[in-house]
This record gives structure tokens, sequence and C-alpha cells, in this order.
């Protein structure tokens, strides 16, 4: 079955899980290791690449006949840039705390892989609904990639959640360091792949 016959759910469980940007491409590493460190800022980032993510999809979908082959790259750059600016601007304003620890990681969004390669493979071919689950379905998925990862760095490495304390005594403050991140990220990505292999025969969940 080609990717243009999918179902809307179809889409989406193949960016959550069939081709999850960190735990099943590899691609976007650097940020789930510098910022998942603490669950507060791998949502964060998590948010703002779902949304540059889906915006990219639904706008080069809509502008795909106008854009001419030979000048495509330059283009998907400039939309990406556009919705990375409005989002850098956002945290900015409102979320002052966060944007100055993870402010740097938003704007290299504009650099994310996975972001261009959506546009390029699905949303330049594609209309405006199956694109827009495309990207929110990948979307998700990198979300749903740093909660995870956030999540056993902040309490195995800190013992709290959220800045609340879970787990008396010593921590594993290895967990928060960048060798922590890499460990995790590993362990994870070894873990989600066995579990692919044990139960959907290597086709991941969403069975491509």
């Amino acid at each position: 079955m080609s990717i243009q016959k999918k179902s809307n759910w179809e889409l989406l469980k193949n960016g959550m899980f069939g081709e999850n940007t960190i735990f099943r491409m590899a691609i976007s590493l650097c940020p789930s290791i510098a910022v998942t460190n603490g669950l507060k800022n791998g949502v964060a980032l998590g948010i703002s690449v779902m949304f540059v993510q889906t915006m990219v999809n639904i706008t080069i979908s809509a502008m795909r006949k106008f854009i001419h082959p030979k000048i495509r790259i330059p283009i998907f750059m400039l939309v990406i840039a556009g919705y990375v600016t409005i989002i850098d601007m956002l945290m900015a304003t409102y979320a002052r705390t966060i944007y100055r620890e993870i402010g740097l990681y938003i704007q290299i969004i504009v650099a994310f892989a996975s972001i261009f390669a959506r546009a390029e493979v699905f949303a330049s071919k594609n209309k405006i609904v199956p694109s827009l689950f495309d990207g929110l379905g990948m979307g998700i998925g990198f979300l749903l990639a740093m909660i995870v990862i956030s999540f056993f760095r902040e309490l195995l490495g800190k013992g709290e959640l959220f800045g609340y304390s879970l787990i008396s005594g010593n921590p594993l403050l290895i967990m928060i360091l960048p060798a922590g991140g890499f460990l995790a990220v590993g362990l994870l990505m070894g873990f989600f792949n066995w579990v692919d292999m044990k139960f959907y025969g290597g086709k991941g969940a969403s069975g491509v």
C-alpha cells in the first residue's frame, strides 16, 4: 500500500511509531540529548517542533502546484524559517523562563532534517488534509519521544518531575549529563526496536 492511500489515522500512527523521528529514524538527536534533562524543556521543544512540522506540511501542500521544482529547496527553507520565527517570538514573549534555557534549540528547528524531509517526500506531493495528518503524526511522534526521554532522565537524574521531588536519596546524576542523554536515548531506542521486532515483525506499530 502506497503512502498516498493510507487513511488519516494510519498517517498519524506512521509518524508516531512507524517513522518516529528519534526512536525509528534516529535523526534530530542533538535536541534529544541537550534538552531532555528536564521534562518541562522536553515538552516545550516537542510542542514547538509539532507546530512547525504541521504548519510547514500544510503550507507546502497548499503551495505545491505553484512551486517550481528548481527552486523548491529554498522555498521549503523559507517556509520552515518563517514558522520557526513565529514560535521563537511567541516563546520569547510568553515563556521567557523556558526560552532562556532552550531558545537556541528553538532556533535550530529550521535545520531539522525531519521537517524538510516531510515537505519534500510527502507535503509537496499530496493534498492538504493528508499532509496535515502526516505532519501532525511526525510532530506527535517527536513530542512523545521527548516526553519519554525527559521523563526518565529527570526522574532518575534529579529524583523529580516538573520540579516536584518524587524520589528521596541520591539520584543518578549521570542521567542529567550529556553521557546520560546518550545512554537514555540508546536504551530507549533499543527497547522500542525490540518491541517492534518482537510484536510487529519489524514493521512498527503502524504496520508500515
